[in-house]
């Protein structure tokens, strides 16, 4: 999910947003992962670099970057927000051993059936989660 920085500037003043060196470091270190991280694990990657950022800074880029849909934030697990650059239709296997995220494909799952849920209901949108153990922890 590589992109370039002229690409990244273009993308954030499509949306809008003013160009902040915290806010590009945020999203640029996004598209760069398929990890999902968390907040906390983004923080720690950041400040390795050059660049230093503060929880508050980078609490609020992720805010902002949800907001107008460049990210999306993924629960998986109870009380931890993870934060996901790709935000086309997909899902998510989670090893439940090694807590690696890995994004399945959303076609990966043609037979499902919207419309057996009962009456009443209306789906504005579904993900599917699965859990396992991954290749490594098998």
């Amino acid at each position: 999910m590589s992109v370039h920085k002229s690409e990244i500037v273009t993308i954030l003043k499509s949306k809008g947003l003013r160009i902040t060196p915290q806010r590009f470091a945020v999203y640029a270190n996004l598209r760069s992962r398929g990890d999902h991280p968390t907040a906390e694990q983004l923080l720690t990657d950041l400040n390795r670099e050059i660049f230093t950022s503060s929880q508050a800074t980078v609490y609020s880029a992720l805010q902002t970057l949800r907001e107008v849909n460049l990210i999306r934030e993924v629960l998986l697990q109870e009380g931890v927000s993870r934060y996901d650059a790709n935000v086309s239709p997909h899902h998510h296997f989670r090893c439940r051993q090694c807590e690696k995220i890995e994004d399945i494909d959303w076609y990966t799952f043609q037979s499902i059936n919207l419309n057996s849920l009962r009456a009443g209901l209306t789906v504005d949108s579904y993900e599917i989660t699965v859990q396992g153990l991954c290749e490594n922890c098998k």
